[in-house]
């Protein structure tokens, strides 16, 4: 799992081994501060040679400024080793969602994503820092002091040498116990997240229906689950602390017992024993930060198996058979024997056989649930088909370099998505080279010109995060010119004049036919009006091609045909 995070440590491989070199030297230098100290108790003041005590002070002042300066860029390297190392985690996890499949991207909430990217990679950021300081450090610390301590007394090194075996034993404990609490602690914190995002995207909802209550306790359910199972991993960690204290204070007075009786007895210094006493608690610091950081890796142990979820997953669609050479000029359409399924569900399109010529307008229209979403989503290879075979221009989709495919295909997918930006910025996602006029053009087309031009600032007017301060209909407006100005090969009008009037979708419709000579159209459609004029009609029901034909001949044909007709005559009656 650990090997997945190498590559992202190329990039900051100096200042990750410069980092703990420099903390390194720290160490030696500290270790020989409270040597000099002992010798300036033992020598220089019992033998009153204050030259001694003073070249000997001078040395201690030198260690400790240069040990300063050893920690001080040991922590800038280190900071710019984590905070770099967790910049690249960041963008590669970010890039490896994009690579996903919609399938890919249905096994994860996205609450979870984002959780994923933000505390989860903070996490790890944290304890890479911690690793190679503090990791470094502590541990050398530990071996440094203990060689310095025998130096001086090897009898009372026996007395911390047998307290770390206590505390090797806890802190093993605590770490299995904790790392399954994390776990579970992070998962209630995904809940959590996912209950904000979604009151917060669907705030209007929550206002219009008046369950701003039930949103509220449905809030505290998922935040008091997060503060339950938090306290529960907490309590586990917390026991650490006053074990080490415990420990350690132990150590501290039982040395300083026999100490005590060793100076009386004549057999060490004074100056010794308080050099001793220094190595013991820079021994037992260690000791403890060793502890903290295994708190640290506990936490960390778990988001990064949350992010190697993610790093580990395969995506459904790829390039890894294609041609790039093929391209999508050839606009004809043709599924052959295709099924598809969600999963491990049951199949929601079943052996469809439809060929669509270059340049023809096919409406398709069905009941809620009849997979016609889910038909289309195959040409652009949203999804790959489970059985058969999706055509564009004669050659399986699966052969095409998926942006060469797609850069011919232009879809207004259901659901209308605007960005936080300039509705300008927003159209250019069609083609990031269009000039005002043929962005003019589109919008016109999409009958989007006269509302933009009604604003202050036109096609300049910022749009909020999913373009909340423009209409539903002027919504799909904007994403019907944004695909025009693709100037795509194939067009994919998924239900996307469903929130305009019939008049408007009339004006829209026939500007498209005008404009789109030539273009393969694909129109979904509950108004039978949006489709009446297409060369075409499907009908699908229950996943299954149920009638393929134009608008009279359907009337006369086909009795879901007719009766969506009729209804929705009666509806206008």
């Amino acid at each position: 799992m650990l090997k997945q995070f190498f590559p992202f440590m190329k990039k900051y491989i100096v200042p990750t081994i410069l980092a703990p070199l420099f903390i390194i030297g720290e160490v030696i230098l500290e270790i020989q501060i409270p040597l000099l100290m002992s010798k300036i108790v033992d020598i220089g003041i019992k033998n009153m040679d204050i030259n001694y005590v003073i070249n000997t002070g001078l040395k201690m002042v030198l260690f400790a400024l240069l040990a300063l300066i050893c920690g001080a860029l040991s922590a800038r390297f280190a900071a710019v080793a984590g905070m770099g190392f967790g910049s690249e985690v960041r963008r590669g996890v970010f890039n490896k969602i994009q690579n996903f499949s919609f399938a890919n991207i249905d096994k994860f909430s996205t609450a979870s994503l984002v959780t994923r990217l933000t505390s989860d990679i903070t996490h790890v950021q944290h304890s890479y820092i911690m690793i190679i300081r503090t990791l470094v450090r502590s541990p050398f610390m530990l071996v440094g002091a203990i060689i310095m301590a025998s130096k001086i007394n090897a009898k009372l090194v026996l007395v911390f040498l047998l307290a770390a075996p206590i505390l090797g034993i806890s802190l093993a404990i605590i770490a299995k116990t904790a790392f399954k609490r994390f776990g579970f602690m992070l998962k209630k914190l995904d809940n959590l997240n996912g209950s904000i995002q979604e009151n917060l995207i669907g705030i209007r909802v929550v206002k219009a229906f008046v369950r701003a209550r039930h949103e509220k306790e449905k809030f505290a359910l998922s935040n008091d689950d997060l503060m339950k199972f938090s306290i529960n991993a907490e309590k586990v960690i917390i026991c650490n602390g006053p074990i080490m204290q415990l420990v350690m204070y132990s150590t501290i007075i039982a040395i300083m017992w026999f100490g005590g009786n060793m100076i009386v007895a004549g057999s060490m210094e004074t100056g010794a024993l308080i050099s001793f006493i220094s190595y013991v608690s820079q021994i037992l610091t260690s000791l403890m930060m060793i502890s903290m950081m295994m708190v640290m890796v506990v936490l960390s142990r778990a988001s990064i198996g949350r992010l190697s979820e993610i790093l580990s997953e395969k995506p459904d669609i790829s390039d890894e058979n294609a041609s790039s050479d093929i391209s999508a000029k050839d606009s004809g359409i043709e599924f052959k024997n295709v099924s598809f399924k969600y999963g491990n569900g049951g199949e929601v399109l079943k052996n469809i056989n439809l060929k669509i010529e270059p340049g023809e307008t096919i409406g398709i229209i069905g009941g809620t649930g009849s997979s016609k979403t889910t038909l289309v989503q195959l040409i652009a290879r949203l999804y790959d088909a489970t059985e058969g075979e999706v055509l564009v221009g004669g050659v399986n989709v699966k052969d095409y370099k998926i942006e060469n495919l797609r850069k011919h295909v232009a879809m207004v997918l259901q659901k209308n998505v605007l960005f936080s930006g300039t509705i300008k910025e927003n159209l250019k996602w069609g083609d990031i080279e269009a000039s005002d006029e043929e962005i003019i053009k589109a919008c016109k087309n999409a009958c989007a010109h006269d509302f933009i031009m009604s604003f202050p600032d036109g096609y300049d007017t910022y749009l909020g995060q999913g373009g909340v301060n423009v209409s539903g209909g002027q919504k799909q407006r904007l994403c019907i010119a944004r695909a025009l100005i693709k100037k795509p090969e194939i067009i994919i009008l998924d239900d996307s004049t469903s929130a305009v009037d019939t008049a408007t979708d009339a004006k829209i419709r026939s500007a498209l036919k005008e404009d789109l000579k030539g273009t393969t159209t694909i129109i979904i459609a509950q108004r039978i009006t949006s489709v009446s004029d297409a060369d075409r009609i499907v009908v699908l029901d229950d996943g299954k091609i149920n009638a393929i034909g134009t608008h009279e001949e359907l009337l006369k044909n086909n009795d879901i045909y007719k009766e969506v007709y009729n209804s929705q005559q009666k509806g206008v009656a």
